[in-house]
C-alpha cells in the first residue's frame, strides 16, 4: 500500500486534557432519539446500548469465503511518520481549496453521525503554508475530500492503521509501518458491497450482544446500497457478531464483521480518527 496519505508530523504529543478529548469519548453516546446537540453522556464499555444503526443486519445466506492466500505489500522506504489528527469541536466548512475564498464542498460535522461522539479527523494532506488540512469528508456520497482550516484546532497523532482487503476478506492492522496483525473479516455481499475509500474511525461503541456483537467502531463511510426495504442507518463499521460463521464471507449489508477475540485486540489500538483503508 503506498503512504501517499502518511503525513509526517513534527508535533508535540498534547497535555492530558488534550488526551482526553480524543481517548476518553470511548463509549461516548447521545440520548435516543436525542439528536445532535453536542452533549454525550459516557457509557461503561460493557453498557448496553439500544441504538444500533449500523449498517448490517441478522444472519444471511451467503456464498462460501475466497480460498486465495492472503498478501500483504510490501512498503520500502524511511521509517513511517504518524497521521495528524485533530479534533474538530464545531462544524468547519471543507472547501475545494486550501484557501478561504475557494468553492465550499461540504461540512465536516463536530459530532459522529448517529452516536453524536466528538469528531475527530484523520488529516490526510497538509497545504504549503501548514494553514490548511484536506481531509475525506464523513457520512457523504459521492465520496469527496475538502479543505479544513486548521488554526485553532488541537493536534495528535496515531501510528496505526487498518488495510480492510476485500478481495481477501481480511482486516489487517499496522503500526509505524509494520503488521501488527491480519484476521478474515465479513464484507458486504454482492448487492449490498462494502465501499472502497480511506475512512477514519468515529465511534467507539459498546453493546449487550446480538447482531453487533459486543462491540463496534463506527467509521465515516456510509453504505450507499442499501438492501431493499432497509429501516436501519446507512453507517459503515468494524464491529461483532452473532454469527461467528459468517466472518470471511460475503455476508453482511455493507459493515466489516469480526470475531470478539478480535474486537479485544482492537480495542487498545483504535482510538477516534484512526484510519481505516478499505481497498480492492
Amino acid at each position: 500500500m503506498a503512504r501517499a496519505y502518511r503525513i509526517r508530523s513534527t508535533y508535540m504529543v498534547v497535555m492530558a486534557t488534550a488526551m482526553l478529548a480524543f481517548g476518553a469519548t470511548a463509549g461516548l453516546v447521545s440520548l435516543p432519539g436525542q439528536g445532535r446537540t453536542g452533549v454525550a453522556r459516557a457509557a461503561p464499555l460493557g453498557a448496553a446500548v439500544t441504538v444500533r444503526p449500523f449498517t448490517d443486519r441478522g444472519p444471511q445466506a451467503r456464498p462460501q469465503p475466497s480460498t486465495k492466500p492472503s498478501k500483504k505489500e510490501d512498503h520500502v522506504g524511511a521509517a513511517p511518520a504518524g497521521y495528524l489528527l485533530v479534533a474538530v469541536p464545531r462544524d468547519l466548512t471543507a472547501r475545494a481549496r486550501p484557501e478561504a475564498g475557494a468553492t465550499a464542498v461540504g461540512v465536516v460535522p463536530s459530532g459522529s453521525k448517529y452516536y453524536d461522539v466528538p469528531t475527530t479527523a484523520w488529516v490526510e494532506e497538509v497545504s504549503d503554508n501548514g494553514r490548511w488540512g484536506r481531509v475525506e469528508l464523513p457520512y457523504v456520497w459521492p465520496r469527496r475530500e475538502g479543505w479544513i482550516l486548521l488554526s485553532g484546532l488541537r493536534r495528535d497523532q496515531t501510528f496505526v492503521e487498518v488495510h480492510v482487503d476485500l478481495s481477501e476478506h481480511r482486516l489487517t492492522v499496522e503500526k509505524r509501518g509494520q503488521v501488527l496483525f491480519g484476521t478474515r473479516t465479513a464484507i458486504g455481499t454482492s448487492s449490498t458491497p462494502t465501499p472502497v475509500g480511506e475512512y477514519f474511525v468515529t465511534d467507539r461503541i459498546s453493546f449487550s450482544g446480538g447482531y453487533l456483537g459486543t462491540f463496534a467502531f463506527g467509521i465515516s463511510g456510509i453504505q450507499p446500497h442499501l438492501p431493499a426495504g432497509w429501516s436501519g442507518g446507512n453507517q459503515l463499521a468494524i464491529h461483532g457478531t452473532n454469527d461467528p460463521s459468517s466472518i470471511g464471507t460475503s455476508a453482511s449489508a455493507g459493515c466489516m464483521r469480526v470475531s470478539e477475540r478480535t474486537l479485544d485486540r482492537l480495542k487498545p489500538l483504535l482510538r477516534l480518527g484512526t484510519p481505516v483503508i478499505v481497498e480492492r
